[in-house]
């Protein structure tokens, strides 16, 4: 009878605060999750679908303008702008020519401003792509700054120098290297031929090679997405590889003194995110919020449908004290801090880099659904892997699905990856929306509304969702009003916050395996820890220089292939469980 007063009391407890949180609905929410929640268009190209339709983009620029965020990526018919970093507004536009063709699209941009002018350049080897400019790209006002640019260029960017002085640089490969060349900033004519700039060395640095395992096989890699960025009188050049299908999509580093080089490179990835539930972190661009803290935006891979579905990723960046570039990917995919002021440590990957501190709630914790459709079972929506879902059997309202976190917990905010399972659609439409209700309860019979989007008008295949209080709870439902097309489809239904139990054991017997044949690979391995559902590996070339991790599930080893043979690396591990993190381990060099 006590445990069931107890029960009445923490019911009238939630429905206190939920009305508390229904008030407050509307403030404003202080972080953001990736993949980031962008109304992304489906692919508008029939091949591309071969098993379905699906959304998908790519390669991602976000310069600043006038206070505001712009996001250019491929095959949108259009761009965001956003005065946050969180809300983002689509503006539609088609900027390739003709424009009677129904696939034309803006592949892989280049964006740049100067002075009071934007300027955009798209992916082209044909004459029939514009430079075009605007001093009002929130109106959508555009003209032709040159008809055509007769260089082309395949992944193109562009870079204004403080001297005022502008480059191109360009390549997309897997036989030719980047080049650049420097532009006259008024004719936009090349000065000169193209130099190269850089070609990848998969002899050397392993993570290089091409593939999802690193191992050469089919093609060679890639190299592509340039991008400059100049720091401290430095000039970093970076680029993508080794192919955008893998989890080992990353950007890298060249540094020179010159924007045309000599370059040397930096021996491990800047952006590099193999493991967790969003995977990938290559082909993006750099920029500066606000108040100049660096941020990165890269492409996340899916490669389900195809091998060019594909998401958009933020994570925060900087350089540190010696002029390495960096990237923090760690809990890259869980709550991270808006930005709203200039950071002191530049969002040094010492400290947190903006994570909330957040933990994940229901990682394979029990699950169930109105219906399943085929083999898209229930559990794939809690498993941590954006490449499986669970799909009810339709798309109709009240299709539902229910998670157990197991124990009284703490929940802050609450992310929905829908998947596409039967889409109807190519191309982009700004007339599709999702609707749903999200509910909680604290014993799975007694349920109080938490979230109600039922009349949401907005598309958000990627709807994150920030509690504008806490609330302790078990169990969440998400329920569906209204699907854009297809079936009802969850990827991710991911419930972040804090648990009520320890923190997990720290890790045991951790081994870094080096091997005298193949110094660019290493076996890691660990004792399990049993109270933890993940492992964060921290990598890199000294001991307070461990700027690079990898999220690991359902696992106590490792293969680690991206390391650069003539260095020595050093390693150390995290157990990562509901109610935190634990110590790392001593620090291991492997030579």
């Amino acid at each position: 009878m006590t445990e069931l007063n107890g029960l009445v009391i923490k019911n009238i407890l939630v429905a206190i605060l939920f009305c508390a949180t229904i008030t407050c609905s509307n403030a404003q929410q202080r972080t953001y999750c990736n993949p980031i929640n962008l109304d992304y268009g489906y692919t508008p190209i029939p091949n591309f679908s071969e098993w379905g339709r699906h959304r998908a983009t790519a390669d991602p620029v976000i310069v600043t303008y006038k206070g505001d965020y712009y996001l250019f990526s491929t095959n949108q018919w259009g761009y965001w702008w956003s005065s946050d970093m969180l809300n983002w507004n689509f503006v539609s536009r088609k900027f390739l020519k003709p424009y009677h063709n129904v696939y034309d699209e803006l592949c892989a941009p280049a964006v740049w401003v100067m002075g009071d002018t934007m300027l955009v350049f798209g992916s082209t080897y044909a004459k029939n792509f514009p430079i075009w400019m605007s001093t009002n790209p929130k109106g959508n006002e555009w003209k032709e700054a040159l008809d055509s640019l007769e260089i082309g260029g395949w992944d193109p960017a562009f870079f204004l120098d403080d001297d005022g002085r502008l480059y191109m640089y360009n390549g997309s490969s897997n036989r030719y290297p980047m080049y650049g060349v420097e532009m006259n900033r008024k004719t936009f004519q090349p000065m000169g031929t193209r130099k190269e700039m850089y070609f990848l060395e998969g002899w050397r640095y392993g993570w290089h090679r091409f593939g999802e395992y690193m191992d050469d096989t089919f093609l060679d890699a890639f190299v592509e997405g340039a991008w400059m960025t100049k720091h401290n009188g430095k000039y970093y050049l970076q680029y993508g590889a080794p192919g955008t299908e893998f989890s080992s999509y990353s950007d890298g580093v060249v540094v020179g003194d010159h924007p045309l080089g000599p370059f040397i490179p930096q021996s491990d990835p800047v952006s590099y995110k193999p493991g967790g539930f969003a995977r990938g972190a290559g082909h993006g661009s750099t920029y500066q919020d606000k108040w100049n803290n660096y941020w990165h935006i890269s492409t996340i891979a899916i490669s389900v449908k195809n091998n060019f579905e594909r998401r958009n990723g933020i994570w925060p960046a900087g350089f540190d004290k010696d002029g390495v570039m960096y990237c923090n990917t760690i809990f890259g995919d869980y709550p991270h801090f808006l930005p709203s002021e200039k950071k002191q440590d530049d969002y040094s990957p010492a400290g947190d880099g903006g994570f909330a501190g957040w933990m994940l709630l229901n990682y394979n914790k029990p699950v169930q659904v109105s219906s399943t459709l085929g083999a898209y079972q229930a559990n794939n929506a809690v498993d941590e892997n954006i490449k499986t879902y669970w799909s009810a059997a339709t798309g109709n309202k009240g299709e539902w699905i229910q998670s157990d976190l197991g124990n009284l917990s703490t929940v802050n905010g609450i992310q929905i990856n829908y998947a596409d399972q039967d889409a109807a659609f190519l191309g982009k439409r700004t007339d599709l929306y999702h609707q749903y209700k999200l509910y909680h309860s604290i014993d799975g019979k007694k349920w109080i509304l938490l979230i109600d989007k039922s009349n949401n008008n907005k598309d958000v295949p990627h709807d994150y969702v920030e509690l504008p209080a806490p609330v302790k709870t078990r169990f969440i439902k998400l329920e569906n009003i209204h699907m854009p097309t297809g079936k009802f489809a969850i990827s991710g239904l991911r419930v972040f916050g804090k648990a009520n139990g320890p923190k997990p054991d720290t890790v045991k017997n951790f081994i870094v395996l080096r091997t005298e044949k193949d110094k660019r690979s290493a076996w890691l391995k660990w004792g399990p820890v049993d109270n933890a559902y993940a492992y964060n590996i921290y990598t890199g070339l000294s001991p307070d220089k461990l700027y690079n991790c990898i999220m690991v599930h359902g696992a106590n080893e490792y293969y680690y292939k991206a390391m650069d043979n003539q260095k020595p690396y050093y390693f150390c591990i995290e157990a990562v469980n509901e109610n935190g993190v634990s110590a790392r381990t001593k620090i291991i060099k492997s030579e």
